[in-house]
């Protein structure tokens, strides 16, 4: 870990940031996503210090876990809860609060789906990002980790176009 990758030190651990350097990356606009987890200050930060440097605007995005199908059919009982759309919704509301106070226009938007990486993916695509930020759990046993939620963003930074930053918390 060098100093231009430090993302900043918390208690209880450090982050890093895993991915190309953040301090070289000119971008349009960047995609502040998240699989279902809150999202982490060292993200936003990150997020909030690329698009200082490029005057660009921050997309804050969130999924809201569908949990599967039965029988091969969508069940309404597998999709989110009131609660899990109102956790997600805060958690942008929290994100987009943040980076407003650090001078960053942002907007956040919150969709339902199973595919986690897909529609991170597309999501930046469709709004023309030219990087993803994320916090991530420390890359898992690779006989294990396609069956954890967890590691989206791990698969996010596989299938992207574009450079994805992850803000990886060691004590996870």
């Amino acid at each position: 870990m060098t100093p231009a990758t430090t993302a900043g030190r918390r208690a209880g651990g450090a982050s890093h940031v895993d991915g190309p350097d953040p301090d070289a990356l000119s971008v349009r606009a960047v995609l502040l996503a998240s699989e279902d987890r809150e999202i982490p200050t060292a993200a936003v930060d990150l997020a909030a210090r690329i698009a200082k440097r490029s005057g660009a605007p921050v997309h804050v995005f969130t999924i809201a876990r569908i949990w599967g199908t039965s029988f091969g059919f969508p069940n309404p009982g597998l999709n989110p809860t009131k609660r899990e759309w109102d956790q997600q919704r805060h958690n942008v509301a929290k994100a987009i609060g943040r980076l407003e106070r650090k001078g960053v226009e942002a907007d956040g938007r919150v969709v339902a789906t199973r595919a986690g990486s897909k529609r991170i993916v597309r999501e930046a695509t469709r709004l023309d990002c030219d990087a993803i930020v994320m916090a991530a759990d420390p890359i898992a046993n690779p006989l294990i980790r396609n069956f954890i939620w967890r590691q989206e963003p791990w698969r996010v930074r596989r299938r992207a176009d574009v450079p994805v930053l992850l803000v990886v918390d060691q004590t996870a």
